[in-house]
């Protein structure tokens, strides 16, 4: 039985269309689910979209649309982009969806029978940009003198009937579990969170009398849940909750809540509240990446420096966007993207450094030993062909060991070093010299790159699925060879040697980018 892995997004609210920030984190929760399953694991993939909230409501009234009708429209183009991005999820859920109506009654349920909800006054701070209350001490003051939450959003005084979860209640529990070496990462939000509670917490209102958009409180007429009592919930709706379901004993608790920095909050102190209240285990880990930054700048409407995620993977191709975007962001940090620094980090890696080398091997192959491979072991050989090997095999440990630790970017340098030992290999064997003076070595040399291409192929396969699919079918890899206990195989060069297989007339999979015009100026 193959370990179970479960990982999750923050599901997406879609009151605008996706942005390369929504992009950035299904990218990398799809490489961290193809990664686990390239392991040898059994995982659960979900991602989604977030519909309810007094702002879905006031956007849906804007454009004259009823909050369904947007809802339906905007959630398609985030489903469209996960699509598009080659996204593996196995459930793109919505919180429209009636099974999901049904499981945040239930967790309700579950906490009023606890007796950690009652019913009283809301008087406070809201910013319906965050979905969010915010504390007086927490505001800051704007430009022209006006209250915005700390995140820089407008606030509004509200007031109205509502029912309160008694988070007071869990401070001593939350503490122990924000001190839990793991729970959440990185350090620098997890130091936060113990601040922010160790500062003392109020009981939360969590649920709304002015709107009627969101989950219906069981028995309390004109109450909807708080967006994200309901939004939390998705986690465990998608495993069946309430219903004992094989797929909630065999995924839950979820061993990633992938997350952006600025919700940690909610899935921190308020997620594990109300699981504990409603006596639901609690997630493994809740990793708080970063934000992408355009050219250094956060992205806003204002500036007009909003990127479509898909016209970037239109311009440079899907596989290449994933990579760069895993490659130069330390994850958990902010970091910054461009077009420029697209072309320019995939050029030098993909195209210039492993894509050359894949297209060099098999075309000399092809050239020179008509597409017919031969057996030959160079790790029991030895000397240059056997440390090339070795090294290829300790730098291919070296990245699933950071990708463990979603540290993507030093993976990936893993990943490059062996590409870049390749590549001095070929230029010390020469094998294009080889082939008038020595032409046995010449074969060694290229079916021992032939083996480490395979390899390192296989390494980056979850970064960049398509294009190493398209190389690994030249190289006659059947589909079934193609996770991680394929490196272990040591047999399977000469079952493909045995099958009588041929190379082809080779095609490149990671061809030189281009700036576009407008880019190039």
């Amino acid at each position: 039985m193959s370990e179970p892995f479960y990982i999750t997004t923050a599901i997406s609210y879609p009151n605008g269309r996706p942005h390369i920030g929504h992009a950035y984190e299904a990218i990398a929760a799809d490489v961290i689910a193809r990664f686990q399953r390239a392991m040898g694991r059994d995982v659960r993939f979900q991602t989604g979209t977030d519909e309810h909230g007094l702002k879905m409501a006031r956007k849906a009234e804007e454009q004259g649309k009823t909050a369904r009708e947007l809802a339906d429209e905007m959630s398609g183009y985030f489903n469209a982009m996960c699509d598009a991005l080659n996204v593996s999820y196995d459930r793109f859920i919505r919180t429209v969806d009636a099974d999901h109506h049904r499981a945040s009654q239930a967790i309700w349920q579950a906490m009023e029978a606890n007796g950690d909800l009652y019913l009283d006054r809301y008087e406070g701070w809201y910013s319906v940009r965050d979905e969010a209350y915010y504390d007086e001490k927490e505001l800051v003051e704007g430009e022209g003198g006006e209250k915005l939450s700390p995140q820089g959003t407008p606030v509004e005084w509200t007031v109205e009937e509502s029912w309160f979860f008694r988070l007071s209640k869990y401070q001593d529990a939350l503490l122990e579990l924000l001190r839990t070496p793991g729970f959440l990462e990185p350090e620098s939000r997890r130091n936060e969170m113990i601040s922010f509670v160790s500062g003392g917490l109020k009981d939360l209102s969590v649920s709304r009398t002015s709107f009627d958009w969101g989950v219906p409180v069981p028995g309390s007429d004109g109450h909807v849940m708080y967006v994200w009592v309901d939004a939390l919930t998705n986690y465990i709706t998608g495993l069946g909750y309430p219903d004992d379901t094989g797929m909630w004993r065999k995924y839950w608790p979820a061993n990633l809540h992938l997350i952006g920095k600025d919700i940690v909050r909610f899935h921190t102190i308020y997620w594990p509240a109300f699981l504990m209240s409603a006596g639901i285990e609690l997630p493994k880990k809740v990793f708080g990446h970063g934000f992408l930054l355009n050219r250094g700048q956060k992205e806003s409407k204002s500036l007009g420096n909003v990127t479509d995620p898909l016209e970037l993977a239109e311009s440079f191709g899907v596989d290449s966007l994933r990579y760069f975007l895993l490659r130069e962001v330390a994850f958990g940090q902010d970091g910054s993207y461009s077009p420029e620094a697209i072309v320019t980090r995939c050029n030098a890696e993909l195209a210039n450094s492993f894509g050359n080398l894949a297209q060099r091997t098999l075309s000399m192959i092809f050239k020179n030993m008509d597409g017919r491979l031969e057996a030959y072991d160079p790790a029991s050989a030895g000397g240059p062909d056997g440390e090339l090997v070795s090294k290829v095999a300790t730098e291919i440990e070296n990245l699933k060991a950071r990708f463990e630790d979603l540290a993507f970017s030093d993976g990936l340098e893993a990943w490059m070093r062996a590409v870049f030992a390749c590549n001095q290999y070929v230029d010390e064997m020469a094998p294009w010299a080889l082939r008038k003076t020595d032409p046995e070595r010449m074969k060694q040399v290229l079916l021992t790159l032939y083996r480490v291409v395979h390899d390192l192929a296989i390494a980056v396969r979850p970064v960049a699925p398509q294009s190493i699919d398209r190389l690994l079918d030249q190289m006659g890899v059947t589909e079934g060879e193609r996770d991680y206990a394929a490196l272990d195989n040591a047999d399977w060069f000469a079952n493909l040697v045995g099958s009588g297989f041929e190379l082809q007339k080779p095609e490149g999979v990671f061809p030189r980018l281009e700036l576009p015009e407008a880019e190039a100026g």
